[in-house]
């Protein structure tokens, strides 16, 4: 069976992903969740866990944030508010979290989550092995090598189906250095000031860029579209898609979220033709936000070529 994850950025978006029919609705607040969507108050996360499990469906909570002293020195009230509410699994990329988790023996199973660095099957094994149930896939990964982990991996893999790719994180905060250095008023950083950058001599380029309480985060040029090699991913094994509305909000994040479990049902029906895949890519396509460009990423590169 596949299993599609989708961030939530509300409660009431929430409720239209869980009626569009997703298995799992990824959230998370703002002091231990990266790059969620909306940080959400610890009353809206527990209302989503309610509402997903009335559904029969699940919660994974973000607490993939790079932890400081400061903040391992807090952590065990989160996790047991988490623990609380009924959350069924974290995801998590920090081994200090990992160790808290076995040392006090938490009833939180954990997807392992180290974004861009998780790229082998003896990796992911490794985090099996420390009680992992699951791993994210980093983003760079072309079809060969996805091809050959699969034949080796002792919990699922997580691949991005849709939605912008990190590329680079920094606990500096780099887009008000820059605004230091050059000496200008200007305040936005947030996601909603819409910064990208440009690669010298590409003014085509345009890696978005924001920051926050976490840091400075950098996405690649191309969001990911991965509609027309859905059936190539389960052929090899990769039933558990994620979709990311980090960029893409409010209404046309459900509708594309939508194109994709038609998809899956296609799929396990034996119905998902490569026409039916190009017309749900077209859909995609244009409910996608302007200006913001789709591809494979490196899905289709040469695994060799790949450094």
């Amino acid at each position: 069976m596949i299993t599609i994850t989708s961030t939530a950025e509300s409660v009431e978006q929430a409720k239209a992903l869980l009626e569009a029919g997703v298995d799992r609705l990824y959230i998370g607040e703002e002091n231990y969740g990266l790059r969620v969507p909306t940080a959400l108050s610890r009353e809206e996360l527990q209302e989503i866990t309610r509402l997903a499990h009335a559904a029969g469906k699940t919660v994974t909570v973000a607490v993939n944030a790079l932890m400081h002293t400061e903040m391992m020195a807090k952590i065990k009230p989160y996790l047991d508010f988490l623990v609380e509410i009924k959350v069924d699994r974290i995801a998590v990329g920090d081994a200090g979290v990992i160790f808290v988790l076995q040392r006090d023996h938490y009833a939180l199973p954990f997807t392992y989550d180290a974004s861009t660095m998780v790229a082998s099957a003896r990796q992911v094994n490794f985090w099996a092995q420390q009680g992992a149930v699951e791993a994210v896939h980093a983003r760079e990964l072309p079809k060969e090598e996805l091809a050959d982990m699969a034949q080796e991996l002792q919990v699922p893999g997580e691949l991005l189906v849709y939605g912008a790719t990190v590329i680079h994180h920094s606990k500096r905060p780099l887009v008000q250095n820059y605004y230091n250095f050059i000496k200008t008023e200007e305040t936005g950083k947030d996601r909603a000031r819409n910064l990208f950058v440009s690669e010298p001599k590409k003014e085509e380029t345009h890696y978005s860029i924001f920051e926050d309480k976490h840091g400075t985060h950098i996405f690649a040029n191309d969001d990911l579209d991965m509609m027309t090699e859905l059936s190539d991913l389960v052929d090899m094994g990769y039933d558990h898609w994620k979709l990311d509305g980090i960029f893409t909000r409010g209404e046309n994040f459900v509708e594309i979220t939508k194109c994709f479990v038609e998809a899956k049902n296609l799929i396990e029906s034996g119905e998902f033709t490569e026409l039916k895949a190009f017309q749900l890519d077209e859909k995609v396509r244009k409910l996608h936000p302007a200006g913001r460009t789709l591809s494979h990423g490196f899905y289709d590169l040469d695994k060799d070529a790949v450094k």
